[in-house]
């Protein structure tokens, strides 16, 4: 699976971890996703502990915004604030709608541990460090799923049953927040530390990416475990 063009940080930094890409962007739940194979169950569990992860990833981009130094930083956080909470959560909310279980008891959700531990890893990146401790930490789930939607939208089986899931990932708009955020990045890196290449973060920065990489490959195996 070739990464799509979403800058040149992503670039680094999926270079970078690799092997821990691999597992994530090719899990057996995405794969599942793809041929339809994934059973029901385990999609709609995945689905409401994504639910309740989309509400922790909203706080941190709204901390994003805290620690923004430009207007456009700004702007770009704060529009993915709106895509999460008024766009990709309405997935989330009709899909198990559909099945019982309403938006107030979505919200109720206990986390599971895999969950727990991937939010609090992204807010406490974002506490303790900076701007681009928190995009490292961010950059993972935004662009995967991106990469994910495109490569399943072209290889998926016709009658997948997942295929509304897929297309909100593969869809023109879900994909330009991706190199927004991808482009937004590479400008961050620039103002604050010039180069990934010689920088003495750079290290800090690829370990931020890597550790929020291999909790979503947790966090596939949480919901195929289901």
């Amino acid at each position: 699976m070739t990464a799509p063009d979403y800058g040149q940080t992503f670039a680094l930094w999926h270079g970078g971890a690799q092997g821990q890409w691999r597992d994530y962007t090719r899990h057996a739940f995405v794969a599942g996703l793809g041929d339809g194979t994934l059973p029901r169950a385990a999609f709609l569990h995945y689905l409401t502990q994504d639910y309740v992860f989309l509400v922790h990833f909203a706080r941190a981009w709204s901390l994003a915004v805290v620690k923004s130094e430009t207007l456009e930083e700004m702007r770009t956080c704060a529009a993915t604030v709106d895509a999460l909470v008024n766009h990709e959560m309405a997935l989330h909310i009709g899909v198990c709608a559909a099945h019982g279980i309403d938006e107030a008891a979505l919200f109720q959700t206990a986390e599971a541990a895999p969950n727990l531990a991937y939010t609090r890893y992204v807010l406490d990146a974002g506490l303790q460090g900076d701007f681009l401790d928190l995009m490292a930490a961010l950059a993972p789930c935004v662009m995967g799923y991106g990469e994910i939607g495109l490569h399943l939208a072209q290889t998926c089986t016709p009658d997948t049953p997942y295929k509304d899931w897929i297309d909100t990932y593969a869809a023109p708009d879900y994909q330009a927040v991706c190199k927004s955020v991808g482009a937004m990045i590479d400008d961050a890196v620039t103002q604050r530390i010039g180069s990934l290449a010689t920088s003495p973060r750079a290290a800090r920065l690829q370990q931020r990416f890597t550790t929020a990489t291999q909790l979503e490959v947790g966090f596939w195996q949480m919901g195929l475990d289901a």
